[in-house]
């Protein structure tokens, strides 16, 4: 069940073989990085927030939930893994698997919460129980309050993938984005993916038709939080920290703006978006907080002129489905 709308192409074999072809490129490019010598830091901590921002995009852009709060799965997944690496000295693979748990329990709790208001009202629910974990984690002893929890050392995964080399860690989020993204990527193309933008478009319509569409929207929240808390345990031994930065309010601020820059409920925005708003933080960030201001005229230059995004805006006119 597919409802269309102005702003979105009907799925067709053609348009899956573009999907599928852009991503075959995306990946070769991802992955001739390290030989390109570009810096390779930046590009691991877009891959974190690209995965992110697509895992957020799989909530509003197909289940048209907007979530105010998703900073508290990066966060809470970074906070449980940087703990078991660090105090328990448990491996890599661990930690990130106690990580995506963590954020999988806490979207469940928080999406049986939340997931029974609309519109607005959701929204402000998940600010509320972000900025709430966020005093949480703040007074709590294992997170070490505005300290964090410094010093990850990021060890060998699986006992021989030495992860304090650059280039292996490169590699080792490149692989944990790619398969994060073709999960969303088959969610997306999966009866239940159908089902939850018929949702979007008309949720009563769907309600008569005898979806029980609180179930299918809190299996969307469940499966978003567990991507985004994924992508968090990844950042952590990409930045080996983690900080109240990751939970705080302005963090799923900019995830948003990833999100609308980038190109709202399209496959491959939330992707471009994200490198174009961490590349704005890595290169100027000598004009210190003028970058905030400088996001800010990109941001509201989007909306006024690409209302769909980068990526929307590029679709729409060659008529492909990204």
């Amino acid at each position: 069940m597919s409802v269309m709308t102005d702003d979105t192409l009907q799925a067709s074999p053609r348009d899956l073989r573009d999907e599928i072809i852009v991503f075959v490129a995306m990946a070769a490019l991802l992955a001739v990085v390290p030989a390109t010598g570009i810096y390779p830091f930046f590009v691991m901590q877009a891959l974190c927030f690209a995965l992110l921002a697509c895992a957020f995009n799989l909530l509003i852009g197909f289940g048209g939930l907007l979530s105010f709060g998703h900073a508290m799965f990066l966060g809470t997944a970074g906070y449980f893994t940087a703990h078991a690496v660090k105090e328990w000295g448990l491996q890599p693979e661990v930690g990130i698997l106690i990580g995506t748990a963590g954020a999988a329990a806490l979207g469940l709790i928080t999406g049986y919460v939340s997931i029974r208001r609309q519109g607005i009202y959701f929204s402000m629910i998940t600010l509320a129980l972000s900025q709430l974990l966020y005093f949480v984690y703040l007074q709590a002893p294992f997170t070490h309050g505005e300290d964090g929890i410094q010093g990850i050392v990021p060890g060998k995964m699986f006992g021989f993938i030495d992860l304090s080399q650059p280039t292996v860690l490169y590699y080792v989020v490149l692989a944990g984005f790619l398969g994060g993204f073709l999960l969303i990527f088959r969610t997306i193309n999966s009866p239940f993916g159908e089902v939850l933008k018929s949702i979007r478009e008309n949720e009563q319509r769907a309600i008569s038709l005898g979806y029980k569409t609180d179930q299918y929207k809190l299996l969307a929240f469940i499966l978003s939080g567990t991507l985004a808390g994924f992508a968090g345990s990844l950042k952590v031994f990409v930045a080996q920290n983690a900080s109240l930065t990751d939970v705080h309010w302005t963090m799923s601020g900019e995830i948003v703006l990833m999100t609308l820059v980038g190109g709202l409920g399209t496959i491959f925005g939330p992707v471009v978006g994200a490198f174009v708003i961490i590349a704005m933080q890595q290169y100027l960030a000598g004009f210190g907080q003028w970058v905030t201001v400088i996001q800010g005229v990109i941001f509201v230059a989007c909306v006024l002129a690409f209302r769909r995004g980068i990526v929307g805006e590029f679709g729409h006119y060659f008529r492909r489905s990204l």
